[in-house]
């Protein structure tokens, strides 16, 4: 299953404060798509994901400042 979850426009820490409540409602093998324009969570998302041992199985900039990053939970 994907969740996606849209924090244009919420600035940091706020797109992974938001990630982290939402993976802890999915599923083991489900997968978070976090939509973002905030530049600091570029690094902040893959490195929480990293230090948890959740898998980034897509991660691409969408526009000018927002990307796109999709974790996968363990």
């Amino acid at each position: 299953m994907k969740q996606i979850l849209e924090t244009n426009g919420l600035v940091c820490p706020f797109p992974l404060v938001e990630a982290k409540d939402a993976i802890g409602q999915l599923s083991a093998g489900d997968e978070l798509v976090i939509n973002f324009d905030c530049t600091q969570a570029t690094e902040a998302i893959p490195q929480w994901a990293a230090e948890n041992g959740y898998p980034v199985t897509h991660f691409d900039r969408t526009g000018d400042a927002s990307w796109t990053i999709t974790v996968q939970k363990a």
